[in-house]
């Protein structure tokens, strides 16, 4: 093996070649000896022509379908530029020997930042209060209409206890809310640490008063909030979702809104992204909107090229990345010789 090939899918650069994210810090890469970086054309979906001669990939927006690693003997590792990884087929990445590896502790902080930001704004009716005060002394004068919410003593709840959704109860722990979850997987000793208590999906949705959705889309979760759950929301509770849009059926979001069943929602993700300009979620002074990046600072981008980064570079040194999604994989008797063959290729 004469060099070990990397390559970023062509989204991380601009029309004009330019880096998206000028804080993901390729020299680590660029330096390291014996390795080739390179840039994908932009596409939607990576092809098996494009990933041929490379030992890892590092993803952000396009997709790995099956068809793209049909017939891949190469590639090592999907590096993914996040957590989420509904864009990459794990089925496949099992089958044909791929390491898919995500970046939590890039996103943990910035993510549950964004939250609390949602949780701050609508329960202090911000973007309201913004609206009046640019009407000048008519805005003004109705000031008293629009009080906020105090939060002490009121349920934060949340749907996944991970990576996030733990990281949201440890920020939020100063507030003097009540803490409880709803998590299939969770962590009964995290959940004691950070006095959570666990309950029940119904339970959940009847006690909180902000509740934020914090676990993956998976097809056990897509459309978890249903017109069912948001039922049996408190009038007064507010909804936030950060983590997909799909997890939450939009539609029935729309109604329950409109209908004033519950108070209000704050939206970084949708169903479908962009949402169209005519959508009527939009129209809803109850919804505080942002375009899938409201965590985006240079934090973030800073932290999860640094995790991709070190996930290539352990590969590339014959070493078990962190962040790996299909664990499986470390059984993999050809993907375990694979790296074997790296360690020796490129001794570190």
């Amino acid at each position: 093996m004469t060099a070990f090939r990397v390559a970023l899918s062509g989204d991380f650069f601009g029309p004009g070649g330019e880096p998206v994210f000028p804080e993901f810090d390729l020299s680590p890469l660029r330096d390291q000896a014996g390795l080739d970086l390179v840039a994908l054309d932009k596409v939607p979906e990576i092809t098996p022509e494009q990933i041929a001669d490379l030992d890892a990939l590092i993803l952000l927006g396009s997709r790995v379908s099956a068809a793209t690693l049909e017939g891949s003997e190469r590639l090592a590792v999907v590096a993914r530029f996040g957590v989420g990884y509904d864009n990459v087929d794990t089925a496949a990445c099992d089958r044909q020997g791929v390491a898919l590896v995500i970046t939590p502790d890039g996103v943990r902080r910035p993510v549950a930042v964004s939250i609390l930001t949602l949780m701050f704004a609508l329960t202090g009716k911000l973007m309201v209060k913004d609206r009046l005060t640019r009407l000048g002394p008519d805005g003004w004068a109705q000031k008293t209409e629009h009080n906020g919410v105090g939060l002490v003593g009121l349920t934060l709840g949340s749907i996944g206890i991970g990576n996030i959704g733990a990281e949201m109860f440890r920020l939020a722990r100063p507030l003097d809310m009540t803490f409880i979850a709803h998590d299939p997987f969770a962590d009964p000793g995290l959940a004691d640490d950070l006095g959570i208590q666990l309950v029940d999906l119904d339970t959940l949705f009847r006690q909180s008063d902000v509740l934020a959705v914090n676990c993956p889309l998976t097809d056990a979760t897509r459309h978890l909030v249903n017109a069912d759950r948001l039922a049996l929301m408190k009038p007064t509770a507010f909804l936030i979702n950060t983590a997909r849009g799909p997890i939450v059926d939009q539609k029935a979001l729309t109604a329950a809104l409109k209908q004033g069943a519950i108070a209000g929602a704050g939206l970084d993700v949708f169903e479908k992204e962009p949402p169209d300009a005519d959508d009527p979620i939009l129209a809803l002074d109850s919804v505080i909107v942002t375009p899938h990046a409201l965590c985006w600072t240079d934090q973030i981008f800073e932290g999860n090229g640094a995790a991709d980064v070190r996930a290539v570079l352990d590969i590339m040194q014959g070493q078990v990345p962190r962040g790996i999604v299909n664990t499986a994989i470390l059984e993999n008797a050809a993907w375990r010789r694979r790296l074997q063959g790296y360690a020796e290729a490129f001794p570190g």
